[in-house]
């Protein structure tokens, strides 16, 4: 599959992404503010079950018309916890640079103190967001792809790098290690990279996608500090934006199917409606592991779920790993994509979007729940987006964006409940966000991260061009 190749193509997958989420505001501008200028809530909003500790702007974001966004990688996160200390990753946008690859990485610390940035990227060099990863107990890490050619190449090659950053001197000179891959790779500006790290053994795990192949190679960092090239992952279909999780020497990916639209009437009634040639569709959700990255190369991909024969969309949006080894997968899933294509080809059949919990265990899936639905009853929680968090207990909670009734009002807002073991659904509770985020990433345990009762959320909320943090404390379970 051939990327696309005209920057008009490219700038509708942003709009794509916009009307089929709307909790993902792509449309918002990045330029560094000063702690001052930050809004600081402090005052704790109780809920039953957690506190908003905190609410702040962190920087803006202006638009940088490449085809990605400060949440493009929504696969892995930007934003890791060590102690009371946390870390993020932000893009910038070059005025003036020509595309595509037209904005630098910064790297922000959190302390007591409030936001600062510790370093930044000295040319504008990136396409995309820059992940972040962390040992519990040593450095930070991000992973970045330079372009390797002049400004204003579009498509070109890019050598992906992972710097490591001293914390307890973020200012001083980066290391920057070459990952080792298989031969064959291809990397462009589009990347479609995912990045993990194992925290508590100190290893980290990376993807690139081959633009001409749409393999992913992947390479592999152990714990004295070794890379390892262990091969590719072949998907039926082209699959990007994978999360990818390490632990204990077991690795997981789940990606989503990225195509062209492949059904001729579908495609020509979406351009007649819409206008717009730029028709990738993602239907397929894939997932693939190995139990012992050092040794073993990764079991052929199982598709976990499909949208394929009713032209729908899937967004893959987390993954967990617990102690045994069982993947904890979650997504959703919207049976029609488009009114008009259910209208004419589906007719009667309910618009509907499911946030979906499945887990797989031994490559095979062993239970899957619908966690919330909309439309349902004029009461219950309509769901947009979600990410796990894992608490210091080790239970999973769920942080959902979406739609509920507030003082006898549908409205959005963002909240979050404990999965319960068995069949049950989590039992959502409104968090009380004054700017409640559309989409947003999360200090998870596939960062680095430690399990933690702190859940700390950086994104995008109504107020755009903000790119907003806030910090919320879940409390000890009364069970």
């Amino acid at each position: 599959m051939n990327l696309i190749s005209s920057e008009e193509l490219m700038n509708y997958r942003l709009k794509i992404m916009n009307i089929v989420c709307a909790a993902c505001y792509f449309t918002c501008c990045l330029s560094t503010v000063s702690n001052a200028g930050a809004e600081d809530t402090r005052r704790n909003r109780q809920g039953p079950h957690y506190a908003v500790e905190l609410e702040e702007i962190v920087t803006t974001y202006t638009p940088a018309n490449n085809g990605a966004g400060p949440m493009w990688c929504y696969g892995s996160t930007v934003i890791a916890r060590q102690g009371s200390d946390v870390y993020l990753s932000t893009i910038e946008t070059g005025k003036d640079v020509p595309l595509l690859c037209n904005t630098r990485w910064q790297l922000w610390h959190r302390t007591s103190d409030g936001w600062r940035i510790e370093q930044t990227e000295k040319a504008y060099r990136q396409r995309e967001p820059c992940p972040i990863a962390i040992f519990q107990q040593g450095p930070v890490f991000l992973s970045v792809n330079p372009s390797t050619e002049p400004p204003g190449v579009k498509y070109g090659p890019c050598k992906p790098l992972v710097l490591e950053f001293d914390r307890d001197n973020l200012g001083g000179t980066a290391t920057a290690h070459t990952p080792a891959w298989a031969d064959g790779t291809y990397f462009t500006d589009h990347s479609y990279r995912g990045f993990a790290a194992d925290g508590v053994n100190g290893e980290l795990l990376l993807l690139n996608i081959n633009a001409k192949t749409s393999e992913q190679f992947v390479s592999y960092r152990d714990s004295s500090g070794r890379w390892h090239q262990k091969g590719t992952i072949e998907f039926p279909i082209r699959s990007c934006y994978p999360q990818v999780s390490l632990r204990d020497g077991s690795a997981h990916v789940m990606a989503i199917g990225d195509i062209v639209e492949p059904v001729e009437q579908w495609r020509k009634l979406k351009f007649e409606k819409l206008n717009r040639k730029w028709d990738y569709v993602f239907r397929r959700l894939f997932y693939t592991y190995t139990d012992n990255i050092r040794t073993t190369g990764f079991v052929p991909p199982v598709e976990i779920d499909t949208v394929e024969e009713t032209c729908g969309y899937i967004r893959n949006l987390d993954m967990h790993i617990d102690a045994t080894g069982a993947a904890h997968l979650l997504y959703t899933k919207q049976p029609h994509q488009y009114a008009f294509i259910r209208d004419k080809y589906f007719p009667g059949q309910a618009m509907t979007i499911n946030l979906e919990y499945v887990v797989v265990k031994d490559g095979r899936v062993v239970s899957k729940r619908t966690l919330a639905q909309a439309p349902q009853a004029p009461t219950g929680f309509a769901p947009s987006f979600a990410r796990f968090h894992i608490s210091s207990d080790g239970k999973i909670h769920v942080i959902a964006a979406g739609t509920g009734i507030d003082k006898g009002k549908r409205t959005f807002g963002n909240y979050i409940g404990r999965l319960p073991a068995g069949k049950g659904k989590p039992a959502f509770e409104r968090i009380g966000l004054k700017h409640p985020f559309g989409s947003f990433f999360t200090n998870t345990p596939r960062g680095g991260s430690k399990p933690s009762d702190v859940i700390d959320l950086f994104g995008i909320a109504g107020d755009s061009p903000n790119l907003r943090y806030a910090r919320i404390r879940v409390a000890p379970p009364k069970d």
